[in-house]
């Protein structure tokens, strides 16, 4: 009977497992490690720190690598890995859990004093320390991180996910005097905010933030990608970031799944490779159905953009747009909630105004409207706020649009774009909104499912005397074969 020599990786394994913090699989570890220059792994003065490691392997894939690029260096080979252990590899853990699990994986023992630890450290800790911490509340939240005072206020038996990396204004305290070549890992990404229903704020861009600090000659990390556009708590970092010439290499996954087998976060993930000592363009490859493009060097920003277009074939589609100079459609697109009332409201059975809201149609009456009360007798169309989400290409990125004729508003489920001056003319704007070129310029801008008017700033305001079709517009901005075949393999149609 012949032998079963299967072996399988326990990282790979824990990778595949649902948790608020996404652990990484070694593949995906590798990929990163691969855009650092590989003689760093040649020099034994190379210090590389993950200051949130969970399952240990981005350490253990880097001694693996320093293990053999050492060894013309220090060729004796015990000598070598003890020296690796105590001067070149650090980390700082997420939780105590983590602390020990990560020792596991790099230490062979989850104490590194242990007999069992290859490090043989005099302390437990070794150099992947970790210490519990409570949040510093003020106004019912933390000061640090942003967490809910109302969810994460425990007792000290319990976790409270106050992380040891972002909760000090110092973050070389945790290893004094010392300078780091390499900051790499996967931070956590949201933590709970105790807003309504399920409710989150993103925490991955105070490590980056707070990794720079240190000033490391290499920073690669691998995050949600919404920060492309901005958004909760992202503006400032997003503006940060797209601006910042040292940001030199992007690898973009707009499905995470590619990345993380199992697990969806909206909008994807990216990983990026920041050298200090770098000033210049990015090389942008995008990861589509585990094909990556071919590497573009561009500017983050490119002209008269505020958010980083991902795909490197919809440059020269935007360009040939934006060279028209038109208005844009973003002007007649309604803010969330147009007419005050929320996705909870309902409307009675009989009023004067025709209410679409959630569960579907019911009435109000004029006195009930909150907001843009002059648009009511107006046609317009009404098209929901939340868009259309798949998990593979093409998208169809919006949802459908129909007619909101004179006396009829909406609930925050949806959002209206006009007014127009009759409904011939919402008609042709619907042949617009359907077409994939206006849904591909949205989908530029639409990193979430939500839909918001800030979304439009790339689309182009027509005519709307007239139907539109993709035909016509491919035709008006002179898309060649290359660009509306890009178009196409990303939008799907719209019946």
């Amino acid at each position: 009977m012949e032998k079963n020599n299967y072996n399988p990786d326990v990282l790979n394994c824990i990778a595949n497992l649902s948790n608020d913090e996404v652990f990484t699989p070694p593949q995906l570890v590798n990929e990163m490690l691969d855009l650092l220059p590989q003689s760093l792994f040649n020099n034994p003065e190379t210090r590389f720190l993950d200051p949130f490691t969970k399952s240990g392997v981005f350490l253990r894939e880097i001694v693996k690598r320093l293990d053999v690029g050492l060894s013309t260096v220090i060729p004796d080979r015990q000598e070598r890995i003890l020296h690796i252990m105590h001067h070149q590899v650090f980390g700082i853990a997420l939780t105590e859990l983590t602390s020990l699990l990560a020792r596991r994986t790099v230490y062979c023992s989850k104490f590194a004093d242990s007999e069992h630890s290859v490090g043989h450290f005099k302390t437990r800790e070794g150099h992947i320390l970790y210490t519990p911490m409570q949040h510093t509340w003020q106004n019912g939240r933390c000061i640090y991180c942003g967490a809910s005072k109302e969810v994460f206020d425990r007792g000290d038996a319990a976790e409270t996910y106050a992380y040891n990396f972002i909760h000090t204004n110092n973050p070389e305290k945790f290893f004094p005097n010392m300078t780091f070549d390499v900051i790499i890992g996967n931070p956590p990404y949201q933590i709970e905010d105790g807003g309504f229903g399920i409710s989150a704020r993103p925490i991955y861009h105070l490590f980056i933030l707070q990794a720079m600090k240190l000033q490391p000659r290499y920073l690669t990390m691998i995050v949600p990608a919404r920060w492309f556009a901005g958004g909760k708590g992202l503006d400032d970092f997003r503006k940060e970031m797209l601006n910042d010439n040292r940001i030199r290499m992007i690898h973009d996954y707009p499905q995470a799944y590619e990345c993380f087998p199992g697990v969806q976060i909206k909008g994807g993930v990216c990983y990026f490779l920041w050298d200090r000592d770098h000033r210049g363009l990015c090389s942008v490859v995008t990861h589509k159905e585990n094909i990556a493009s071919e590497p573009m060097e561009r500017p983050l920003l490119e002209k008269g953009c505020d958010t980083f277009i991902r795909y490197n074939e919809a440059i020269s589609i935007l360009y040939k747009v934006q060279h028209k100079e038109e208005k844009t459609l973003y002007d007649y697109v309604s803010s969330r909630n147009p007419f005050g009332m929320n996705t909870t409201f309902h409307g009675t059975k009989s009023g004067k105004v025709r209410l679409y809201e959630n569960q579907g149609i019911s009435y109000i009456n004029r006195e009930d409207v909150r907001k843009n009360v002059e648009i009511i007798e107006s046609y317009k169309v009404f098209i929901p706020r939340a868009g259309s989400g798949s998990d593979s290409f093409p998208h169809p990125i919006l949802g459908c649009p129909f007619i909101g004729e004179p006396n009829s508003a909406c609930t925050e489920t949806y959002m209206y774009i006009g007014p127009f001056k009759n409904e011939q003319e919402a008609k042709n704007a619907i042949t617009y909104i359907k077409t994939r070129f206006l849904r591909f310029l949205v989908m530029l801008k639409k990193v979430t499912q939500d839909t918001t008017r800030s979304v439009y700033q790339f689309v182009p305001l027509q005519d709307f005397s007239e139907p539109w079709t993709d035909e016509k517009l491919y035709a008006k901005y002179g898309l060649d074969e290359r660009e509306i075949a890009f178009i196409e393999s990303m939008i799907r149609p719209m019946e």
